[in-house]
């Protein structure tokens, strides 16, 4: 286990006003997937009205985009839908949540902006980016499911 690496086990996506870094623990020999330890989020939302209620946001996007990143996934067979409940349809829960540090860039200079979406776009990245700093093995397909993991490892 660990980043397989030496350089730390980090990775970054930009889009728009903010950045996102995620720390993983990745076990390459057991293929369980990918266990996010820490997700740091910084965003420039011009004038913070209500620092709060914006780090309430970058939190809740956070855990959609990990959701989206990890284990959110519509299944068909014969054109009909296989996950048609939560027992198999996975969403994020608070137990496999990570770490979520925010950081709010004070830019009173420019006017109020939305804070909520970015980090869902970019945890995607984020996350396979990580993966990649670890392993050398890029995924390029959402979910990054365990049998997603092997299948990368198995080509490379």
């Amino acid at each position: 286990m660990g980043s397989g690496r030496k350089s730390p086990p980090t990775s970054a996506a930009i889009s728009g006003p903010s950045s996102d870094g995620s720390e993983r623990n990745l076990d390459r020999h057991l293929f369980h997937g990918v266990d996010v330890k820490r997700v740091v989020c910084a965003q420039d939302q011009g004038v913070t009205v209500t620092p709060d209620g914006s780090r309430q946001q970058m939190e809740g996007s956070i855990t959609m985009g990990l959701g989206y990143a990890l284990t959110e996934e519509v299944r068909f067979k014969d054109g009909a839908v296989l996950d048609r409940n939560f027992d198999t349809y996975q969403i994020p829960r608070f137990s496999w949540l990570p770490r979520i540090e925010t950081i709010l860039i004070d830019n009173p200079e420019t006017p109020a902006s939305g804070c909520g979406e970015p980090p869902i776009v970019t945890m995607g990245a984020v996350v396979a980016n990580a993966i990649f700093d670890a392993t050398g093995a890029r995924l390029r397909q959402l979910p990054i499911t365990p049998a997603r993991l092997k299948a990368v490892f198995r080509q490379g």
